[in-house]
């Protein structure tokens, strides 16, 4: 006999794995399945392979050229196994970036495949469209997107500083859990160079309809660039204080591109 858990109707309020009832001394069949479709799905967004020539197509409806770059972890195998080389550029993506005289900009943003294209493929583009508005508003000109495979986080450190970005977001696609394999995760870093610690970045998580909206990621990311831009720094000395209700979801158009540098 199946009893239902008293808590049952909380699942409404969340995802989480909670009130799942049982049968006997068990968990229901359904239950058991459930899990199981699960696992396999955050298997699935792991192993996904990058589409990154869509996301080009997809990019350049917006207006927004791009560029390709791998990392130094030749296949996933190695990628999961070694994130020391997801971390740095391939020597000959580093050579075609140094050769591709992008123009000098404010702005990188990097889309990295990370742990979950299919986070990337849902999500990254919706957050780019709503974040553009926002870039024009605070006056911020970007460069190319680059799109990078076997991504960690720190690649678009050196990236941005091959490039020579003054900030640099990653947008990535997170470790997939039972009940989000398709979440977007987005760290933004300044005056990005290869030796900045993790405390130097600031992040944005569960970027998805189910969990934060690209509308609201969209802004916070903008909050975020222009204190960074004000202040000249990111990481664990510039605090999100974004849903300030005195701030009424908007940003102020007072970031000049030729604000002197501070290298």
């Amino acid at each position: 006999m199946n009893h239902p858990d008293a808590w049952s109707l909380l699942r409404e309020f969340t995802d989480a794995r909670i009130a799942l009832g049982r049968s006997g001394a068990s968990l229901p069949t359904r239950e058991v399945l459930s899990f199981g479709l699960a696992h396999a799905q955050a298997r699935d967004a792991v192993h996904q392979p990058f589409d990154s020539e869509r996301l080009a197509q997809q990019l350049m409806a917006l207006g927004q050229q791009t560029l390709t770059a791998h990392s130094a972890a030749a296949d996933r195998h190695i990628y999961l196994n070694r994130p020391d080389l997801g971390r740095r550029l391939s020597d000959e993506s580093r050579e075609i970036l140094q050769a591709s005289r992008v123009p000098a900009h404010d702005l990188l943003l990097v889309i990295g495949d990370g742990l979950s294209s299919h986070a990337v493929h849902r999500q990254a583009v919706a957050l780019i469209t709503a974040l553009l508005p926002y870039l024009r508003t605070l006056g911020l000109n970007i460069g190319p997107v680059v799109l990078a495979h076997q991504a960690r986080v720190a690649l678009g450190d050196e990236i941005g500083e091959t490039l020579k970005s003054r900030a640099v977001a990653m947008l990535i696609g997170e470790r997939p859990g039972l009940s989000s394999p398709d979440s977007l995760g987005v760290y933004l870093t300044w005056q990005p160079a290869r030796a900045r610690m993790d405390s130097e970045r600031n992040c944005i998580s569960n970027i998805r309809p189910e969990g934060l909206s690209y509308e609201a990621a969209a802004f916070k990311l903008a909050w975020l660039l222009e204190q960074a831009f004000l202040r000249r720094l990111t990481g664990v000395k510039l605090k999100d204080e974004s849903d300030n209700p005195a701030l009424h979801g908007r940003v102020k158009p007072r970031i000049s591109a030729s604000m002197p540098e501070s290298r």
